[in-house]
């Protein structure tokens, strides 16, 4: 092989682990639904195996779910449910799994832990424990994201202070939110009813009436326990093409959390960043 065959094989491998690189390190603020930039990425990657209309699998595709077409009625019936349950959701806790598809290098990332969640008169507090090669802790309490990196023993961390009431609706989205939120910031449309895992849930559509919230998310679609107004599924879509996709089991709506589970296990020498 010649040495400029070789130089443009090189070149071109750099250009795809830069662009890979730098998608998969939206993932942590995705987690929180935010449009900043964070750290570099993480766990472990596989070739994605692309439907043929660039769009992923559905519950239903998988054969896990049944569904129904949505009908105006239901939709009323389902946001009205969760308007009344929306009042007593405190705060939840489970495992999740995060699916992030790339289009531009063909590539799904998977992530997984546990989350917990918290919402009281002062605001509301979340947390993601990642696990794997390279685990890391994503917080959100005072106003603050700050993202855990055990293996680089470093905090990256970012004042949001300022857009706080957005941050904490998106948050909330699917996690004790009031249907009335949702009409208020989305054309919301009933797609059916879904089961997903042994509950029967209302798959809602949501497109964000705001301009710019469009250019970062086009669609949203929510798999929600509307008894419970807690979230199981929940899926991005992004004008790229690019997708997120989280599955949450083994939901739990405990009357307490502990403070310690929004806390970042770290130690003595552990690094601050603090990026403009």
């Amino acid at each position: 092989m010649s040495m400029k065959r070789k130089s443009f094989l090189s070149k071109s491998a750099f250009q795809k682990s830069a662009i890979k690189e730098f998608a998969l390190s939206k993932l942590s603020l995705s987690i929180l639904c935010l449009t900043l930039a964070t750290a570099p990425g993480f766990a472990r990657n596989k070739k994605a195996q692309k439907p043929a209309n660039a769009v992923p699998a559905t519950p239903a595709q998988a054969g896990e779910a049944k569904s129904s077409t949505g009908q105006g009625n239901e939709l009323s019936t389902v946001l009205a449910k969760m308007n009344q349950t929306a009042s007593s959701f405190k705060t939840a806790q489970g495992d999740f799994e995060f699916e992030t598809y790339q289009k531009i290098v063909e590539d799904t990332d998977v992530q997984r832990g546990t989350i917990y969640f918290r919402r009281d008169g002062k605001g509301v507090d979340a947390a993601f424990n990642i696990v794997g090669r390279a685990p890391k802790q994503v917080v959100y309490k005072d106003g603050k994201v700050r993202i855990y990196e055990k293996r680089i023993n470093q905090i990256t961390e970012r004042d949001v202070s300022k857009n706080k009431s957005e941050v904490e609706a998106f948050l909330s989205l699917g996690f004790g939110a009031k249907g009335d939120d949702l009409v208020r910031d989305y054309d919301v449309k009933m797609v059916g009813w879904e089961t997903v895992n042994s509950v029967k849930t209302a798959q809602l559509e949501l497109v964000p009436k705001d301009s710019k919230l469009r250019q970062t998310y086009s669609k949203i679609v929510l798999w929600i326990d509307p008894e419970r107004a807690l979230l199981l599924r929940q899926q991005f879509f992004e004008p790229s093409g690019d997708y997120r996709l989280a599955h949450y089991t083994n939901m739990k709506l405990p009357g307490k959390i502990s403070d310690d589970d929004f806390r970042l296990k770290t130690n003595g020498n552990t690094r601050t960043v603090k990026p403009q």
